[in-house]
Protein backbone atom coordinates (compact mmCIF):
# COMPACT_ATOMS: atom_id res chain seq x y z
CA UNK A 1 0.00 0.00 0.00
CA UNK A 2 1.02 4.01 -0.56
CA UNK A 3 1.90 5.65 2.43
CA UNK A 4 2.98 9.44 3.29
CA UNK A 5 3.96 10.62 6.73
CA UNK A 6 3.86 13.97 7.79
CA UNK A 7 6.07 14.95 10.16
CA UNK A 8 5.36 18.19 12.62
CA UNK A 9 7.62 19.84 15.26
CA UNK A 10 11.52 19.61 15.97
CA UNK A 11 14.03 17.64 14.32
CA UNK A 12 14.13 14.43 16.75
CA UNK A 13 10.34 13.81 15.07
CA UNK A 14 12.20 14.11 11.47
CA UNK A 15 14.50 11.79 12.42
CA UNK A 16 11.64 9.44 13.94
CA UNK A 17 9.73 10.06 10.86
CA UNK A 18 12.71 8.73 8.52
CA UNK A 19 12.35 5.77 11.22
CA UNK A 20 8.91 4.90 10.26
CA UNK A 21 9.16 5.41 7.12
CA UNK A 22 12.03 2.66 6.55
CA UNK A 23 10.05 0.54 8.99
CA UNK A 24 7.13 0.53 6.57
CA UNK A 25 9.13 0.26 3.30
CA UNK A 26 10.53 -2.85 5.01
CA UNK A 27 7.35 -4.30 5.73
CA UNK A 28 5.92 -4.08 2.00
CA UNK A 29 4.84 -0.79 1.79
CA UNK A 30 6.02 2.24 -0.97
CA UNK A 31 6.07 6.10 0.10
CA UNK A 32 4.38 8.39 -2.17
CA UNK A 33 4.60 12.29 -1.31
CA UNK A 34 1.36 12.72 -2.88
CA UNK A 35 -2.18 12.89 -0.52
CA UNK A 36 -4.26 11.82 -3.58
CA UNK A 37 -2.21 8.52 -4.39
CA UNK A 38 -1.59 7.53 -0.94
CA UNK A 39 -3.83 4.75 1.00
CA UNK A 40 -1.89 5.57 4.35
CA UNK A 41 -1.17 8.66 6.19
CA UNK A 42 0.70 8.85 9.33
CA UNK A 43 1.06 11.57 11.25
CA UNK A 44 3.80 12.34 13.58
CA UNK A 45 2.67 14.70 16.20
CA UNK A 46 4.18 17.79 17.99
CA UNK A 47 2.96 19.40 21.07
CA UNK A 48 5.17 21.51 22.69
CA UNK A 49 2.46 24.40 21.73
CA UNK A 50 -1.28 24.88 21.85
CA UNK A 51 -1.09 26.25 18.20
CA UNK A 52 1.27 22.91 17.31
CA UNK A 53 -1.65 20.94 18.54
CA UNK A 54 -4.48 23.22 16.60
CA UNK A 55 -1.83 22.48 13.27
CA UNK A 56 -2.35 18.65 14.01
CA UNK A 57 -6.07 18.47 14.34
CA UNK A 58 -6.30 20.87 11.28
CA UNK A 59 -4.58 18.18 9.03
CA UNK A 60 -6.24 15.18 10.51
CA UNK A 61 -9.57 16.81 9.55
CA UNK A 62 -8.72 17.78 6.37
CA UNK A 63 -7.12 14.05 5.80
CA UNK A 64 -10.24 12.57 7.19
CA UNK A 65 -12.62 14.95 4.66
CA UNK A 66 -10.65 14.28 0.87
CA UNK A 67 -9.85 10.80 1.96
CA UNK A 68 -12.53 9.44 3.38
CA UNK A 69 -11.28 5.44 2.99
CA UNK A 70 -7.63 5.95 3.67
CA UNK A 71 -5.99 4.88 7.24
CA UNK A 72 -5.23 7.60 9.43
CA UNK A 73 -2.38 6.69 12.19
CA UNK A 74 -1.73 9.40 14.76
CA UNK A 75 1.44 9.16 16.77
CA UNK A 76 3.98 11.18 18.85
CA UNK A 77 3.98 13.80 21.11
CA UNK A 78 0.16 15.09 20.93
CA UNK A 79 -1.60 11.43 21.74
CA UNK A 80 0.97 10.66 24.58
CA UNK A 81 0.62 13.93 26.33
CA UNK A 82 -3.23 14.31 26.07
CA UNK A 83 -3.82 10.28 25.56
CA UNK A 84 -7.65 11.35 27.51
CA UNK A 85 -8.32 14.64 24.78
CA UNK A 86 -9.81 12.49 22.42
CA UNK A 87 -10.92 15.49 20.28
CA UNK A 88 -7.16 15.44 19.45
CA UNK A 89 -7.57 12.03 17.55
CA UNK A 90 -11.73 11.17 16.93
CA UNK A 91 -10.33 11.48 12.63
CA UNK A 92 -8.11 8.73 13.32
CA UNK A 93 -8.29 5.10 12.52
CA UNK A 94 -5.17 4.02 14.94
CA UNK A 95 -3.61 6.05 17.59
CA UNK A 96 -0.38 5.35 19.21
CA UNK A 97 1.80 7.75 21.56
CA UNK A 98 5.40 7.70 21.58
CA UNK A 99 6.65 4.20 23.02
CA UNK A 100 5.59 1.73 20.47
CA UNK A 101 6.30 3.55 16.91
CA UNK A 102 8.36 1.00 16.03
CA UNK A 103 5.25 -2.18 15.87
CA UNK A 104 3.46 0.40 13.32
CA UNK A 105 3.25 -2.01 10.58
CA UNK A 106 2.05 -4.33 13.00
CA UNK A 107 -0.59 -1.78 13.96
CA UNK A 108 -1.62 -1.30 9.98
CA UNK A 109 -1.85 -5.35 9.57
CA UNK A 110 -4.06 -5.30 12.27
CA UNK A 111 -6.46 -2.67 11.03
CA UNK A 112 -6.62 -3.81 7.74
CA UNK A 113 -7.74 -7.15 9.21
CA UNK A 114 -10.39 -6.19 10.96
CA UNK A 115 -11.00 -2.55 10.86
CA UNK A 116 -11.74 -1.90 14.23
CA UNK A 117 -10.45 1.58 15.62
CA UNK A 118 -7.30 1.15 17.51
CA UNK A 119 -6.02 3.17 20.45
CA UNK A 120 -3.29 1.98 22.64
CA UNK A 121 -0.95 5.04 24.27
CA UNK A 122 1.44 3.49 26.82
CA UNK A 123 2.65 5.50 29.46
CA UNK A 124 6.54 5.91 29.84
CA UNK A 125 8.28 3.87 32.27
CA UNK A 126 10.25 6.52 34.76
CA UNK A 127 12.24 4.14 35.80
CA UNK A 128 12.84 1.50 33.29
CA UNK A 129 12.58 2.62 30.42
CA UNK A 130 15.46 1.96 27.68
CA UNK A 131 16.04 4.15 24.77
CA UNK A 132 14.43 3.12 22.14
CA UNK A 133 16.09 0.31 19.54
CA UNK A 134 16.03 2.31 16.04
CA UNK A 135 18.49 3.25 13.24
CA UNK A 136 18.04 4.79 9.75
CA UNK A 137 20.46 4.74 6.80
CA UNK A 138 19.33 7.45 4.77
CA UNK A 139 17.69 10.56 5.16
CA UNK A 140 15.48 13.43 3.80
CA UNK A 141 18.75 15.33 2.93
CA UNK A 142 21.33 14.73 0.66
CA UNK A 143 24.59 15.92 2.68
CA UNK A 144 23.69 15.87 6.01
CA UNK A 145 21.56 13.44 8.57
CA UNK A 146 19.93 13.88 11.43
CA UNK A 147 21.23 11.27 14.08
CA UNK A 148 18.92 10.56 17.49
CA UNK A 149 20.95 9.68 20.39
CA UNK A 150 18.84 11.50 23.65
CA UNK A 151 15.36 11.21 24.36
CA UNK A 152 13.50 12.59 27.02
CA UNK A 153 13.54 15.49 30.35
CA UNK A 154 13.66 15.67 33.47
CA UNK A 155 13.90 19.49 33.89
CA UNK A 156 9.93 20.24 34.06
CA UNK A 157 10.30 23.79 32.66
CA UNK A 158 7.22 25.71 33.82
CA UNK A 159 5.72 26.07 30.85
CA UNK A 160 6.66 22.66 28.79
CA UNK A 161 4.78 19.70 28.54
CA UNK A 162 7.81 17.74 26.50
CA UNK A 163 8.45 15.77 29.96
CA UNK A 164 5.18 14.16 29.77
CA UNK A 165 5.18 13.54 25.85
CA UNK A 166 8.62 11.89 26.18
CA UNK A 167 9.25 10.77 29.44
CA UNK A 168 12.87 10.24 31.45
CA UNK A 169 16.00 10.79 30.00
CA UNK A 170 17.58 7.81 28.50
CA UNK A 171 20.47 7.43 26.16
CA UNK A 172 21.77 5.59 22.91
CA UNK A 173 24.19 3.58 23.66
CA UNK A 174 27.59 4.03 21.85
CA UNK A 175 27.91 0.72 19.75
CA UNK A 176 24.49 1.30 18.53
CA UNK A 177 25.80 5.22 17.48
CA UNK A 178 28.97 3.96 16.21
CA UNK A 179 27.23 1.22 13.98
CA UNK A 180 24.52 4.08 12.90
CA UNK A 181 26.97 6.46 11.77
CA UNK A 182 28.47 3.51 9.54
CA UNK A 183 25.65 2.82 7.76
CA UNK A 184 25.27 6.49 7.21
CA UNK A 185 28.53 7.15 6.25
CA UNK A 186 28.69 4.04 3.58
CA UNK A 187 25.55 5.82 1.75
CA UNK A 188 27.59 9.05 1.37
CA UNK A 189 26.78 11.51 4.37
CA UNK A 190 29.61 13.64 5.34
CA UNK A 191 27.42 15.44 8.37
CA UNK A 192 26.03 14.02 11.07
CA UNK A 193 23.64 16.48 13.44
CA UNK A 194 23.43 14.75 16.79
CA UNK A 195 20.02 15.06 18.18
CA UNK A 196 17.91 14.85 21.32
CA UNK A 197 14.98 16.19 23.53
CA UNK A 198 17.46 17.11 26.16
CA UNK A 199 20.64 16.59 24.50
CA UNK A 200 23.41 18.22 26.93
CA UNK A 201 21.83 15.33 29.10
CA UNK A 202 22.98 12.71 26.81
CA UNK A 203 25.19 9.78 28.62
CA UNK A 204 24.03 10.78 32.58
CA UNK A 205 21.76 7.22 32.86
CA UNK A 206 24.67 5.46 31.17
CA UNK A 207 27.46 6.56 32.37
CA UNK A 208 28.81 8.78 29.96
CA UNK A 209 28.93 12.57 28.19
CA UNK A 210 27.71 14.58 24.82
CA UNK A 211 31.65 14.45 24.21
CA UNK A 212 31.65 10.49 24.40
CA UNK A 213 29.31 10.82 21.46
CA UNK A 214 30.69 13.67 19.41
CA UNK A 215 34.35 11.75 19.48
CA UNK A 216 32.52 8.17 18.86
CA UNK A 217 31.37 9.40 15.60
CA UNK A 218 34.60 11.70 14.67
CA UNK A 219 36.22 8.39 14.38
CA UNK A 220 34.28 6.77 11.59
CA UNK A 221 36.10 7.16 8.21
CA UNK A 222 34.20 9.30 5.28
CA UNK A 223 32.32 11.36 8.26
CA UNK A 224 33.80 15.08 8.19
CA UNK A 225 31.11 17.33 10.29
CA UNK A 226 29.79 16.73 13.49
CA UNK A 227 26.88 19.23 14.52
CA UNK A 228 25.01 19.24 17.76
CA UNK A 229 21.08 19.74 18.11
CA UNK A 230 19.42 22.57 20.68
CA UNK A 231 21.74 22.47 23.87
CA UNK A 232 20.37 23.08 27.32
CA UNK A 233 23.13 26.06 27.87
CA UNK A 234 24.16 24.51 32.08
CA UNK A 235 26.06 21.56 31.44
CA UNK A 236 28.67 23.05 28.86
CA UNK A 237 31.66 23.20 31.36
CA UNK A 238 34.96 23.94 31.04
CA UNK A 239 35.72 20.00 30.62
CA UNK A 240 33.00 19.65 28.03
CA UNK A 241 33.87 22.68 25.82
CA UNK A 242 37.64 21.58 25.74
CA UNK A 243 37.14 17.84 24.46
CA UNK A 244 34.86 19.43 21.67
CA UNK A 245 37.19 21.97 20.63
CA UNK A 246 40.08 19.34 20.20
CA UNK A 247 37.64 17.55 17.73
CA UNK A 248 38.73 18.22 14.22
CA UNK A 249 35.44 17.43 12.96
CA UNK A 250 33.30 19.44 15.49
CA UNK A 251 31.58 22.27 13.97
CA UNK A 252 31.82 25.49 15.83
CA UNK A 253 27.89 26.03 15.77
CA UNK A 254 25.68 26.30 18.92
CA UNK A 255 21.87 26.86 19.40
CA UNK A 256 22.03 27.11 23.04
CA UNK A 257 18.15 27.72 24.58
CA UNK A 258 18.06 30.56 26.71
CA UNK A 259 14.43 31.28 26.91
CA UNK A 260 14.86 34.93 29.01
CA UNK A 261 17.54 37.33 29.15
CA UNK A 262 16.34 38.21 32.77
CA UNK A 263 17.07 36.20 35.55
CA UNK A 264 13.96 36.53 37.37
CA UNK A 265 11.82 35.62 34.70
CA UNK A 266 14.35 32.56 34.37
CA UNK A 267 13.53 31.47 38.23
CA UNK A 268 9.58 31.37 37.36
CA UNK A 269 10.13 29.23 34.04
CA UNK A 270 11.94 27.05 36.10
CA UNK A 271 15.74 27.41 34.15
CA UNK A 272 18.64 26.03 35.86
CA UNK A 273 20.62 29.02 35.38
CA UNK A 274 20.83 32.67 35.54
CA UNK A 275 21.75 35.18 32.50
CA UNK A 276 25.12 35.93 34.22
CA UNK A 277 26.07 32.26 33.89
CA UNK A 278 24.30 31.95 30.45
CA UNK A 279 27.31 34.76 29.52
CA UNK A 280 30.20 33.04 31.02
CA UNK A 281 29.15 29.79 29.04
CA UNK A 282 28.80 31.83 25.75
CA UNK A 283 32.52 33.61 26.97
CA UNK A 284 33.65 29.83 27.25
CA UNK A 285 32.99 29.10 23.75
CA UNK A 286 33.90 32.01 22.04
CA UNK A 287 37.39 31.54 23.97
CA UNK A 288 37.43 27.88 22.64
CA UNK A 289 36.23 28.20 19.18
CA UNK A 290 37.35 30.59 16.41
CA UNK A 291 34.69 32.27 14.83
CA UNK A 292 32.03 30.27 16.33
CA UNK A 293 28.23 30.95 15.68
CA UNK A 294 26.13 31.18 18.67
CA UNK A 295 22.19 31.17 18.53
CA UNK A 296 19.13 30.92 20.53
CA UNK A 297 15.24 31.13 21.61
CA UNK A 298 13.92 33.92 22.88
CA UNK A 299 10.31 33.85 24.72
CA UNK A 300 8.77 37.22 25.26
CA UNK A 301 5.73 37.87 27.33
CA UNK A 302 6.01 34.75 29.78
CA UNK A 303 3.34 35.36 32.79
CA UNK A 304 4.38 37.88 35.10
CA UNK A 305 7.09 39.57 32.88
CA UNK A 306 7.47 43.20 33.74
CA UNK A 307 8.44 46.28 31.24
CA UNK A 308 11.82 46.34 33.39
CA UNK A 309 12.07 42.33 33.34
CA UNK A 310 11.61 42.58 29.74
CA UNK A 311 14.16 45.54 28.98
CA UNK A 312 16.20 43.41 31.07
CA UNK A 313 16.18 40.83 28.96
CA UNK A 314 16.16 42.76 25.47
CA UNK A 315 19.43 44.20 26.89
CA UNK A 316 20.94 41.21 27.39
CA UNK A 317 20.10 39.20 24.19
CA UNK A 318 21.29 42.55 22.56
CA UNK A 319 24.71 42.84 24.05
CA UNK A 320 25.64 39.01 23.77
CA UNK A 321 25.47 39.46 20.10
CA UNK A 322 23.55 36.37 18.66
CA UNK A 323 24.05 35.12 14.93
CA UNK A 324 20.57 34.27 14.98
CA UNK A 325 17.30 34.38 17.66
CA UNK A 326 13.97 32.68 17.04
CA UNK A 327 11.60 35.04 18.97
CA UNK A 328 8.32 33.98 19.69
CA UNK A 329 5.48 35.36 22.21
CA UNK A 330 4.39 33.07 24.97
CA UNK A 331 1.97 30.75 24.63
CA UNK A 332 -0.60 29.02 27.26
CA UNK A 333 -0.06 25.23 27.11
CA UNK A 334 -2.88 23.09 29.45
CA UNK A 335 -1.03 21.10 31.80
CA UNK A 336 1.85 23.25 32.91
CA UNK A 337 2.58 25.29 36.30
CA UNK A 338 3.13 28.71 33.89
CA UNK A 339 -0.70 28.33 32.43
CA UNK A 340 -1.44 28.41 36.19
CA UNK A 341 0.33 31.76 36.95
CA UNK A 342 -1.36 34.56 37.70
CA UNK A 343 -0.20 38.02 35.69
CA UNK A 344 -0.88 36.22 32.15
CA UNK A 345 0.33 38.88 29.65
CA UNK A 346 -1.98 40.32 26.66
CA UNK A 347 -1.65 39.24 23.75
CA UNK A 348 -1.44 42.64 22.29
CA UNK A 349 1.75 43.83 24.52
CA UNK A 350 3.38 39.57 24.07
CA UNK A 351 3.09 40.60 20.41
CA UNK A 352 4.45 43.93 20.23
CA UNK A 353 7.48 42.66 22.60
CA UNK A 354 8.51 39.89 19.80
CA UNK A 355 8.37 42.88 17.47
CA UNK A 356 11.13 44.66 19.45
CA UNK A 357 13.10 42.04 20.43
CA UNK A 358 12.63 40.60 16.72
CA UNK A 359 14.15 44.06 15.04
CA UNK A 360 16.56 43.99 17.50
CA UNK A 361 18.26 40.47 17.31
CA UNK A 362 18.20 40.82 13.14
CA UNK A 363 20.21 43.74 13.58
CA UNK A 364 22.81 41.47 15.40
CA UNK A 365 22.28 38.82 12.96
CA UNK A 366 23.14 41.09 9.90
CA UNK A 367 25.80 42.19 12.01
CA UNK A 368 27.28 38.97 12.22
CA UNK A 369 26.37 37.94 8.62
CA UNK A 370 28.90 40.74 7.75
CA UNK A 371 31.28 39.71 10.30
CA UNK A 372 31.71 37.12 7.83
CA UNK A 373 32.85 39.03 4.69
CA UNK A 374 36.35 38.69 4.36
CA UNK A 375 37.05 35.45 5.68
CA UNK A 376 37.50 32.02 4.05
CA UNK A 377 35.87 29.03 5.05
CA UNK A 378 34.48 25.75 4.02
CA UNK A 379 31.54 25.23 2.62
CA UNK A 380 29.16 22.02 2.31
CA UNK A 381 27.55 22.32 -0.63
CA UNK A 382 24.09 20.97 -0.86
CA UNK A 383 21.79 22.14 -3.82
CA UNK A 384 21.18 24.79 -6.22
CA UNK A 385 18.57 27.84 -5.37
CA UNK A 386 16.10 29.41 -7.32
CA UNK A 387 18.78 31.34 -8.84
CA UNK A 388 21.13 29.01 -10.48
CA UNK A 389 23.28 29.47 -7.16
CA UNK A 390 24.70 26.87 -5.11
CA UNK A 391 23.94 26.96 -1.73
CA UNK A 392 25.54 25.61 1.35
CA UNK A 393 26.32 26.06 4.99
CA UNK A 394 29.96 26.85 6.53
CA UNK A 395 31.12 24.48 9.33
CA UNK A 396 29.77 27.79 11.76
CA UNK A 397 26.38 27.28 9.67
CA UNK A 398 26.60 30.32 7.65
CA UNK A 399 24.47 29.79 4.86
CA UNK A 400 26.27 30.97 1.90
CA UNK A 401 25.79 31.01 -1.73
CA UNK A 402 28.30 31.06 -4.98
CA UNK A 403 27.71 31.34 -8.68
CA UNK A 404 29.13 28.53 -9.96
CA UNK A 405 29.06 28.65 -13.52
CA UNK A 406 26.65 26.05 -13.74
CA UNK A 407 29.02 23.08 -12.06
CA UNK A 408 27.76 20.88 -10.11
CA UNK A 409 28.94 20.92 -6.60
CA UNK A 410 26.72 19.09 -4.70
CA UNK A 411 27.85 17.33 -1.54
CA UNK A 412 31.27 18.63 -2.28
CA UNK A 413 32.96 21.02 0.68
CA UNK A 414 34.88 23.40 -0.98
CA UNK A 415 37.29 26.61 0.36
CA UNK A 416 34.70 29.81 -0.15
CA UNK A 417 35.70 33.52 0.15
CA UNK A 418 33.07 35.49 1.50
CA UNK A 419 32.56 38.60 -0.31
CA UNK A 420 29.17 40.16 0.63
CA UNK A 421 26.80 39.84 3.35
CA UNK A 422 23.04 39.85 2.98
CA UNK A 423 20.39 39.42 5.82
CA UNK A 424 19.86 35.45 5.19
CA UNK A 425 22.98 34.34 3.37
CA UNK A 426 26.67 35.32 2.27
CA UNK A 427 27.51 35.52 -0.83
CA UNK A 428 30.94 34.28 -1.87
CA UNK A 429 33.33 32.67 -4.85
CA UNK A 430 35.24 29.41 -4.63
CA UNK A 431 39.17 29.79 -3.44
CA UNK A 432 42.00 28.28 -3.89
CA UNK A 433 43.70 28.71 -0.47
Amino acid sequence: MLFKIYSFGCKVNQYESEFIRQIMCADGHEYTDSDNSADIFIVNSCSVTAVSDSKCRKLLRKLRRENPQCIILLCGCMSQAFPRKYENFNMCDIVIGNTTRGQIPQYIRQFISDRKSIVDISDHDRKNEAFESCAVNTFCERTRAFLKIEDGCDRFCSYCIIPYARGRVRSKPLADLEAEVALLANNGYTEIVLVGINLSKYGTDIGLTLSDAVECVAKQQGISRIRLGSLEPELLDEVTISRLAACDKFCPQFHLSLQSGCTETLKRMNRRYTNAEYAEIVERIRRNFENSSITTDVMVGFPGETEEEFKTSLDFVVGIGFAKVHVFPYSRRSGTVADRMPDQIQKAVKEQRARLMTEATEAKRLEFMNSQVGTVCQVLFERPDENGMYEGYSKNYTPVSVDTKGVDVSGQCLNVLITEAQSERCIGVISDN
